[in-house]
């Protein structure tokens, strides 16, 4: 699951986005208005975690209420220390799915935002991903290629499916750093190279042709060599199949 948190108050967001990182969920911050406004409408996220006192006279309400003008339906759980009824009336009015008033318990967000994520409305739930004849099951935590299973290590499973949901598109070292290891600052570690050169000994090795690419200069791209015009599309997402 991909999850948004707009919040202004850099503590409490990293607070949210390391609780949600050990859930073994991704998270994108804005610490304002306009920001997470433009986050929201170009990228795809499960949940949208959102202060309703942002700087600016952009605030949480206004951003809301532009997502519903544009029919995003994306789930939205309002987090606000502005708690009174006549607040919360408000806030729901104007589109939010759920609200939580600070302080607040963080085991109790991460089940109100699970529970938000489960009753996403805009598509059937997306289970696995696929890449070529690569496919990772997000329910199960499996990962196959040409049918052989392939074990991983937790990080390995956080950096693989990373890489998978951004297939075609260069993944930098500070996108790794920040949305998978949850980094806010440059480590002098090679811990990236090691972790993708450990990957590429299991999924790229044992098989014919590589996956994983370095982007000299740039960092990381997962995609397919071309064999022919039947050949699969990349990053293809597979819905669950229903009877």
């Amino acid at each position: 699951m991909r999850i948004l948190v707009v919040e202004h108050d850099r503590e409490t967001a990293a607070s949210i986005r390391q609780s949600f990182h050990d859930a073994g969920y991704i998270t994108e911050h804005a610490d304002n208005g306009r920001d997470g406004l433009f986050m929201a409408a170009s990228e795809r996220f499960d949940v949208i975690i959102l202060e309703r006192v942002l700087p600016g006279s952009f605030d949480g309400l206004k951003l809301l209420k532009t997502l519903r003008a544009q029919k995003n339906p994306v789930p939205v759980l309002i987090l606000s220390a502005m708690a009174a009824v006549a607040d919360r009336i408000e806030g729901l009015e104007a589109g939010s799915d759920d609200y939580l008033p600070k302080p607040f318990d963080m085991t109790e967000l991460l089940a109100r935002v699970e529970a938000l994520g489960r009753r996403d409305r805009r598509e059937p739930q997306v289970t696995t991903l696929v890449v070529d004849d690569l496919e990772l099951d997000l329910l199960t935590r499996q990962v196959r290629r040409a049918g052989q299973k392939i074990e991983l290590q937790p990080r390995e499973f956080l950096l693989l499916q990373y890489l998978m949901r951004h297939a075609g598109q260069v993944v930098t070292r500070t996108m790794l750093l920040e949305d998978v290891w949850n980094y806010h600052f440059y480590p002098q570690t090679n811990v990236i190279d090691m972790h993708v050169s450990c990957l590429r000994q299991k999924v790229d090795k044992p098989f014919a042709r590589p996956l994983i690419h370095t982007v000299r200069g740039a960092g990381y791209m997962i995609h397919a060599e071309q064999r022919s015009a039947a050949a699969r599309p990349q990053g293809r997402l597979r819905p669950p199949v229903t009877a």
